[in-house]
C-alpha cells in the first residue's frame, strides 16, 4: 500500500436546492475537478447536501477520478461523506471494489480531503495497486 498525496482545484460547481424551509435547506451538487500530484486527471463528484441553519452542513455522494496513478492510467470511484463547518470542508472516502477501469481495474484504497473555503483543496489516499 501507498500513500498518495497531491491537490485538486475546483473547476465547477453546480449546487441547487431541492428542500428549503425554514431551518432546513437540501442540495444537490455537481462538482468537478482537476488533480494534480500523486494522482494527475480530472474527477467529479455528485453530493447530497444537508445544511443546518447555522450554515454548517453534511453531505454523502460518489466522485469518478479518470487519470493516472504512478504510471497507470485508468477510473476509480470514490464513496465519500463530509462535513462543512461554515469555513473548511473535510470528507472521507473510500474507493468501492470493482469500480476501477484500465490499467487501475484493481485498485483499493481510503484517504480524506480538505477544502479551505475557496477552489483549492488537497487530498492523501492510501492506496493498493
Amino acid at each position: 500500500m501507498s500513500r498518495g498525496k497531491g491537490s485538486f482545484k475546483v473547476e465547477a460547481w453546480d449546487e441547487n436546492p431541492y428542500v428549503e424551509e425554514v431551518g432546513q435547506k437540501m442540495t444537490y451538487a455537481v462538482v468537478r475537478q482537476s488533480f494534480d500530484g500523486d494522482i494527475s486527471g480530472n474527477g467529479e463528484a455528485r453530493w447530497l447536501m444537508a445544511y443546518r441553519a447555522d450554515g454548517t452542513a453534511r453531505y454523502v455522494g460518489l466522485q469518478r477520478v479518470e487519470g493516472t496513478i504512478g504510471g497507470r492510467h485508468g477510473s476509480f470511484v470514490l464513496e465519500t461523506a463530509g462535513e462543512f463547518n461554515g469555513s473548511e470542508a473535510r470528507w472521507s472516502g473510500r474507493i468501492l471494489d470493482g469500480c476501477g477501469t484500465g490499467e487501475l481495474a484493481s485498485i483499493a484504497g481510503s484517504g480524506e480531503f480538505a477544502a479551505p473555503f475557496g477552489s483549492e483543496a488537497t487530498y492523501e489516499l492510501d492506496l493498493t495497486p
